[in-house]
């Protein structure tokens, strides 16, 4: 199984970043890698339960994930089940997604932790569709 983690600094309070990468508002804004928008959802990282987001690219190609919200310790980190939809709606393998959010003298620094992803290509891609989401991100609360 493959995990990756990525770091990125924000100048902005923990609460504000913990809002930004949690509460609907924000993450529907940011939600998904450039290009991408979510029409469809039930997105609030706030709270345990359930979610699910539809992305939909510029084609107009759907790409659905769902999972579980497990944790949540404001303004400290959420963890989160995810796993992809395939064209039937059938759920595939599950990963698990940590956001982790440590106060810095100059703001806060959001850690995305995620694991057991299968594969190297499939982490490469989860790497890569993370990166451009928290470029997204820097935009939205800069």
């Amino acid at each position: 199984m493959s995990d990756i983690r990525l770091e990125r600094s924000f100048g902005v309070s923990p609460e504000r970043l913990f809002a930004a990468v949690t509460s609907q508002a924000d993450l529907l804004q940011w939600w998904g890698p450039e290009g991408l928008h979510v029409p469809e959802h039930a997105l609030d990282l706030s709270q345990t339960g359930p979610w699910y987001s539809v992305m939909v690219n510029e084609e107009g190609q759907r790409f659905k994930v769902s999972g579980q919200v497990t944790s949540i310790d404001p303004p400290k980190s959420v963890g989160f089940t995810w796993a992809w939809h395939d064209d039937e709606d059938t759920r595939g393998p599950e990963s698990h997604v940590t956001f982790s959010i440590v106060a810095m003298e100059e703001g806060a620094r959001l850690i995305v932790d995620h694991r057991a992803l299968g594969d190297d290509e499939v982490a490469q891609n989860h790497e890569m569709g993370w990166g451009s989401s928290l470029n997204k991100l820097e935009t939205l609360i800069k």
